[in-house]
């Protein structure tokens, strides 16, 4: 079983903004696998589904991005320990990242927060850095003054086509870990990434 958790910030008014990359990513999963996020546990909404014949929870914590470790914590003991789960290999995290230019996207089996709240949450929550996660890069053209000002902006209309197409392949990555394993999808994925720069 694979725990795959996006980060973002509830509410309707966040619901298309670069913040929310990590849940419309779980959402474009969801979509592919015919369920709804829909069920609310352990502070969060869950779906359960199965991807390449592997049971997997989908999950968008509803603490708000800066707290999402709460949730990730609670999901983890109550699905991750209780089927003897492995977290450096079973934990996937998707989550937007503003060093990243727009469109691009790297999978990482470790590392620090980088200086993101939410990774910042979660690693505390853990206690470790040993987790899977998806980074999706969100930063425009132009360098912003106000980054927190722009990640909770709703995306420009241009800019659309670059996260629907980025959200194919954060669920095609996802796909990939499960079916291959985490380095052929660091193989396929963060190569096209470093090209898109």
């Amino acid at each position: 079983m694979k725990l795959i958790v996006g980060l973002g910030n509830p509410g309707i008014e966040y619901q298309f903004t670069p913040h929310n990359l990590g849940f419309l990513a779980v959402d474009r999963i969801a979509d592919r696998c015919k369920v709804q996020v829909a069920n609310r546990h352990c502070k969060a909404l869950t779906a359960r589904a199965v991807i390449e014949k592997e049971p997997v929870l989908l999950a968008k914590p509803e603490t708000f991005m800066n707290l999402s470790g709460m949730s990730v914590r609670e999901l983890w003991a109550k699905y991750g320990e209780a089927n003897e789960l492995e977290l450096s290999r079973d934990l996937i995290v998707i989550y937007d990242e503003l060093d990243f230019p727009l469109g691009t996207m790297k999978v990482q089996q470790r590392g620090s927060s980088a200086g993101h709240n939410g990774i910042e949450s979660v690693i505390g929550a853990m206690g470790t850095q040993e987790f899977l996660r998806i980074r999706l890069g969100i930063a425009p053209e132009h360098p912003v003054k106000d980054g927190a000002g722009y990640v909770l902006a709703p995306w420009k209309k241009k800019e659309l086509t670059v996260v629907d197409e980025m959200l194919d392949r954060a669920a095609d990555a996802v796909e990939t870990i499960i079916k291959e394993g985490a380095a052929a999808a660091m193989n396929r994925f963060n190569r096209k990434a470093e090209s898109a720069k």
